[in-house]
C-alpha cells in the first residue's frame, strides 16, 4: 500500500490491528466465564452434600458424626474447590487482559510512529 494515499494506509493498519485484537482477546471470555461459575458449582456441591446428610438421617433415624461426615466432606471439598478454581481464572482472566491492553497500546503507538514517519517531508 505504499504510495497510497496515507488514509488508505491509516485504514489498512487499522483493519489488521483489529484482527490481531481480536485474536488477542478471543478465548480469555472463557477464563471470565469460568471464574463465575466455579464458585457457584461449589455451591451446587454445597446443596448436594447438605441433602446427603438429611438424606442419611432420614434413613437411620438418628443423628451421628458418622451420618453427617460424609456430606459434610463432600460440602468442604466442593465448595473449597470451586473458590479455588474461581479465584485462579479471575487473577489469570485480569493478568492476561492488562497484558492485552499493553499489546493494544503498543500496537496504536507503533502505528501512529509509522504514519508520522510516512508523513514527513522526503529527506
Amino acid at each position: 500500500r505504499i504510495g497510497r494515499p496515507i488514509k488508505d494506509i491509516e485504514g489498512a493498519i487499522e483493519n489488521v490491528g483489529k484482527l490481531e485484537v481480536s485474536k488477542l482477546e478471543k478465548n480469555i471470555s472463557i477464563l471470565g466465564i469460568v471464574a463465575g461459575i466455579a464458585p457457584m458449582l461449589g455451591f451446587v456441591g454445597t446443596i448436594v452434600g447438605v441433602i446427603t446428610i438429611f438424606h442419611q438421617v432420614s434413613i437411620k433415624g438418628a443423628i451421628e458424626i458418622g451420618t453427617i461426615s460424609g456430606g459434610l466432606y463432600t460440602k468442604m471439598i466442593t465448595s473449597a474447590t470451586g473458590l479455588i478454581i474461581g479465584i485462579i481464572a479471575y487473577v489469570l482472566y485480569h493478568i492476561l487482559n492488562i497484558m492485552v491492553e499493553k499489546i493494544i497500546l503498543k500496537m496504536e503507538t507503533d502505528a501512529i510512529d509509522f504514519i508520522d514517519l510516512l508523513e514527513e517531508p522526503g529527506k
